[in-house]
């Protein structure tokens, strides 16, 4: 008995062991985002000029680069253009979700548009160079953009930035700072009527009290108009929908009030701390599913020669466009159903709280090879993953011959009664009326 048990002993210790051997290897082997030392991030290069008109013309190249984490003196560790970010304040890897293969990144210069001043950190110069860090989530959680400062070994002279941008070459390494970051984790917003969305909008500085301006402002059919406003240097504060004691923690959220029809657009969430602008562009929209229903239950009886008129009404749907089909099959299911061709449709009806509703009805005068058929109207919208349908089961009977025979019988009656106390009673009158002449 103890060397079975002996036995039993080793194999559970060895078969735990094997177990933790393998998840200290998925832990070890497995990397958190705030840990990852490179990702590679395409520099969108510009070649810009003064056309012969005095215009500006810009010429964008993309070239292959990689954004690295380290220290200042690393080496780049591949033969290609490497922003090196070095350690500040601000870490833009704190705030990404997601492994990364869902992450989007790409590098493009930044323009102060004429304004020199120096950022208010140790080491910053006049002349720094500033770019611009967006990643972005593939499946839509979040967007980052973080301004990267890079300070150049000689200061540009006279010219505005972008008619002199810093030459770039293929293998340099430019040490750069993560300066302020903006990100929203709502890129893109779908709701119902009535909801009050929270619009995420969150940025960081990596100095103390910096003298930021926060605005909301909504797009819609090419008009812009400002929500909220708010200027930490003066404490001046337009509009609402954003907690102010919220935004000295770099909270700028914008809580919308109960959405209608006129909710929808873009909005911009934009955060200023001089020389630097970063703002993000949040799509809302609107989105009702169709309530469908049918005027029948789910099976029909009809007589032979009989008719009825068969509705599907889709209500309260939005946006406008909606598909409703009708078609049969056999019962039971058939891979090829036929679909209707005599239906006809209402027009779209609007309703007071902006959704609409549509119907499509046919008129079903069946024989009896259509009795046992399975109809089904198919609603289609872009609320829905999968279309709705609803469905009837047609039921065909022929007319009952024992209800003829009773109605012929009963007129049959109804006449000898007729004959038997009504014409006596008519003849005895015209008797009556003769004696009298």
């Amino acid at each position: 008995m103890i060397v079975p048990r002996t036995r039993l002993y080793i194999m559970f210790w060895t078969f735990g062991g094997l177990i933790l051997a393998l998840l200290c290897l998925g832990v070890s082997g497995s990397q958190s985002l705030y840990d990852v030392q490179w990702l590679p991030c395409p520099f969108v290069d510009e070649k810009v000029h003064v056309n012969e008109e005095g215009h500006t013309e810009t010429k964008y190249i993309n070239r292959e680069a990689v954004l690295q984490f380290g220290n200042v003196g690393d080496k780049p560790l591949h033969p290609t253009i490497t922003f090196l970010v070095t350690a500040s304040k601000v870490d833009m890897r704190r705030y990404l979700e997601g492994s990364e293969d869902t992450l989007h990144c790409e590098i493009r210069r930044y323009s102060t548009g004429g304004i020199v001043m120096r950022w208010p950190t140790a080491g910053a110069q006049d002349h720094d160079v500033w770019f611009t860090c967006t990643i972005r989530h593939t499946q839509g959680l979040f967007v980052i953009t973080t301004f990267l400062r890079h300070t150049t070994a000689t200061p540009a002279q006279g010219q505005v930035d972008f008619l002199q941008w810093k030459i770039v070459n293929d293998r340099d390494l430019l040490s750069t700072s993560a300066a302020m970051v903006v990100l929203t984790r709502t890129p893109s917003v779908e709701v119902g009527f009535l909801k009050e969305p929270n619009l995420h909008c969150q940025f960081a500085v990596d100095h103390k009290l910096p003298n930021a301006t926060v605005e909301w402002r909504l797009q819609r059919h090419g008009e812009r108009s400002k929500l909220f406003s708010y200027s930490s240097r003066t404490g001046k504060i337009d509009g609402s929908g954003v907690a102010v004691k919220a935004i000295a923690a770099g909270n700028a959220s914008f809580k919308l009030p109960p959405t209608r029809k006129h909710s929808e657009g873009t909005y911009i969430c934009s955060v200023m701390v001089p020389p630097l602008y970063g703002s993000h562009d949040i799509p809302l929209t609107l989105s009702e599913q169709p309530r469908v229903s049918i005027n029948v239950g789910s099976t029909l009886s009809m007589t032979l020669g009989k008719d009825q008129k068969l509705i599907c009404d889709a209500e309260g749907y939005y946006p406008l466009d909606v598909n409703i089909e009708w078609y049969r099959e056999v019962s039971g299911g058939s891979p090829t159903p036929s679909f209707l061709k005599n239906v006809l449709y209402s027009s779209h009806r609007l309703h007071q709280d902006g959704t609409y509703s549509l119907s499509a009805f046919f008129y079903l005068q069946p024989g009896l090879e259509d009795s046992g058929y399975k109809y089904t109207c198919r609603v289609s919208h872009k609320s829905l993953l999968t279309p709705i349908r609803k469905s009837f089961y047609l039921i065909v009977t022929e007319p009952d011959s024992t209800m003829w025979y009773i109605t012929v019988i009963g007129f049959i009656i109804a006449m000898l009664v007729i004959i038997c106390y009504m014409l006596p009673q008519y003849l005895a009158g015209r008797k009556a009326a003769k004696k009298r002449f």
